[in-house]
C-alpha cells in the first residue's frame, strides 16, 4: 500500500499541481530452494560475515530420525555451500541461529530425541564448518518447547519459550541463561494459572530483559499479547498486556530507536476466526502507544519484525487473502507510525510460508520460510532476495470549479484510492482519525486518468486532502 497525501485549500479559483512520493515494492532479483524429496521446513536466518547466509529449520529427508535440525550456509548469491543435520530418532526442531564472530554458529530448538522429559530445549554449537562442537539439553520430567534466542552481554545466551515441567499453570514462559558453552547458569518462570509461550526475547543495555508472546485469561480476550520485563538476574519488574476480544498472539519483538519496543504477531479479527497481521508499539515502560493491523478477508499470521534503517518496519509473515494461491509470503514495509508503505506477495499455488526478513547493504531486503509451490520435495526452504525500495511520485492536479473541487491524477495500475478531507487546520495525525471525513471510495480504478468531484468544498475556507492509493 502507497499514501500519498494532498494539502489543498479551496478558497476562490486556484488551480495546484502537486507531487506526493511514496515507495514501490522492491522487485524480485532471485530465489533458490533447499531440500529433499520429503519435507523441510525453514524458521530462521541470518546474514553471515562473509555476505552469504545460514538458514535453519527441520528436515524429513535427510538425518537420524523423525525430523532433524537442519542447517544451510549459503554465499551472498543463495547458491548451497554446505548443510548440516543434527537429531536422533526422534523430532527435532531448531527455531534459531545465531552466527558467533568467525568462529561457527549456536542453533536453539526443540529436542523430543535427547533429554531429561518428552521435549526438551536443545542448544547445539558448531564450528564455522557446521560440524557439532557440543551440545546440551535443558528440561524437566515433562514438556518445554524452545521459542527464541539471543546472545547476552558479558557472554553466553538467553534462550525462551515454554515450559511445563516448572510451571505454576498448564505452561509458564521460561528464560534460560546460558554460559558461552551452554552450560546452564539459572533459569526463571513467569506466568500463573493459565497458559503462556514466550516468542521472542531482547535485551536492554542496561542487562535486562524484555519477553514477549501470549497469555491466556489474564487480558481481555481468549489469548493476549503479554510483555515481561525482567533485570538482568531474571528478576520479574513489570508484565503488560495487550489484546482484542478474541485470540492474539505476539510471535516477535524489537527494539525501536527510541528506546521503547515494538511486538507484531496476529490479532483475531472475528469470531469465524479471521486474523490479521498486528503490530504494537509501545514506551520504555511498556505503555501502549499505538498499534496497527494489515490484513484481508481471509486469515494472515505475522512471524517476524525488524526496524528499518529509516525507523521503519519490515513484518513477515503469510497471507491467504493476497497472493498466487494457498498461503503465501506476505511482507508488510511501515514507516516509523506504522503506516503501510508497501506489501509484497511472493508464492505459487500451493502453501508458502515466510518467517523472516533482512535488510540488505544494498538497500534491499532478503526474505525466507518454506515452500510447497517449488522445489524437490513436499516443502522446501526458499530464500528470495529483492532489490531496493524505488520511489513512487503521483502527480495530482487539483482545481476550484464553482461549486466544487475537483482532484485527477493518472493511475499506474490498477488500483483502490480512499480520499479524505479535513476543515480543521490543526488536524492531529493522517487518516482515519477523528479529523477526517472518508469522501469517496474509488475501487478497481484501471491504469489512466482518475478524477473525483468534490461539491461541497466551497462551503469552507479550508480543506485539506488526502488520498490513500493501495496497489497489489
Amino acid at each position: 500500500m502507497k499514501t500519498l497525501s494532498l494539502v489543498c485549500i479551496a478558497w476562490g479559483m486556484i488551480v495546484l499541481s502537486t507531487a506526493a512520493m511514496a515507495l514501490e515494492p522492491p522487485d524480485s532479483l532471485w530465489s533458490r530452494t533447499y531440500g529433499g524429496a520429503d519435507n523441510e521446513s525453514c524458521y530462521h536466518f541470518e546474514p553471515t560475515a562473509d555476505g552469504g547466509y545460514v538458514l535453519v529449520g527441520a528436515t524429513r529427508s535427510w538425518g537420524a530420525g523423525n525430523a532433524d535440525f537442519w542447517m544451510v550456509k549459503t554465499n551472498a548469491n543463495g547458491d548451497s555451500l554446505w548443510s548440516h543435520t543434527f537429531g536422533g530418532s526422534d523430532l527435532d526442531a531448531c527455531s534459531r541461529v545465531l552466527p558467533v564472530s568467525t568462529r561457527g554458529y549456536v542453533l536453539a530448538g526443540n529436542t523430543y530425541s535427547f533429554g531429561a522429559g518428552s521435549a526438551d530445549f536443545w542448544f547445539v554449537r558448531t564450528d564455522a564448518s557446521g560440524d557439532s562442537i557440543e551440545s546440551r539439553t535443558y528440561g524437566g520430567s515433562s514438556v518445554e518447547s524452545c521459542g527464541s534466542m539471543l546472545p547476552t552481554l558479558g557472554g553466553g545466551y538467553a534462550l525462551v519459550g515454554a515450559t511445563h515441567s516448572f510451571a505454576v499453570g498448564y505452561d509458564d514462559y521460561w528464560l534460560v541463561k546460558t554460559a558461552s558453552n551452554g552450560d546452564s547458569l539459572w533459569s526463571r518462570t513467569y506466568g500463573g494459572p493459565e497458559d503462556a509461550f514466550c516468542s521472542a526475547v531482547l535485551q536492554n543495555a542496561d542487562g535486562s530483559f524484555i519477553l514477549a508472546g501470549a497469555r491466556s485469561a489474564v487480558g481481555v480476550g481468549q489469548r493476549d499479547f503479554w510483555m515481561v520485563k525482567a533485570n538482568s538476574n531474571g528478576d520479574s519488574l513489570w508484565s503488560r498486556t495487550y489484546g482484542g476480544p478474541y485470540d492474539d498472539a505476539c510471535t516477535a519483538a524489537t527494539h525501536t530507536s527510541d528506546g521503547g519496543y515494538t511486538l507484531a504477531g496476529w490479532l483475531e479479527v472475528s469470531t469465524e476466526g479471521n486474523r490479521d497481521f498486528w503490530m504494537v508499539k509501545t514506551s520504555a515502560n511498556g505503555d501502549s502507544l499505538w498499534s496497527r493491523t494489515f490484513g484481508g478477508s481471509s486469515n494472515e499470521r505475522c512471524n517476524s519484525i525488524h526496524e528499518t534503517a529509516d525507523g521503519g518496519f519490515i513484518l513477515t509473515g503469510y497471507t491467504y487473502s493476497f497472493g498466487a494461491g494457498g498461503y503465501d509470503f506476505w511482507l508488510v514495509r511501515t514507516d516509523a507510525n506504522g503506516d503501510s508503505l508497501w506489501s509484497r506477495t511472493f508464492g505459487g499455488n500451493e502453501n508458502d510460508h515466510g518467517y523472516e526478513t533482512h535488510q540488505t547493504s544494498d538497500g534491499g531486503y532478503i526474505t525466507a520460510g518454506y515452500t510447497y509451490s517449488f522445489g524437490a520435495g513436499g516443502g522446501d526452504f526458499w530464500l528470495v532476495k529483492m532489490g531496493p525500495e524505488k520511489p513512487y511520485n503521483l502527480t495530482i492536479w487539483f482545481a476550484a470549479l464553482a461549486p466544487g473541487v475537483i482532484l485527477r491524477w493518472v493511475a499506474p495500475q490498477t488500483c483502490d484510492y480512499l480520499v479524505y478531507s479535513t476543515t480543521n487546520p490543526n488536524h492531529d495525525g493522517n487518516p482515519p482519525g477523528p479529523d477526517w471525513t472518508l469522501e469517496a471510495t474509488l475501487t478497481n480504478q484501471a491504469a489512466g486518468p482518475v478524477s473525483w468531484f468534490d461539491s461541497d468544498a466551497f462551503d469552507e475556507s479550508y480543506r485539506n486532502y488526502m488520498v490513500v492509493m493501495s496497489c497489489p
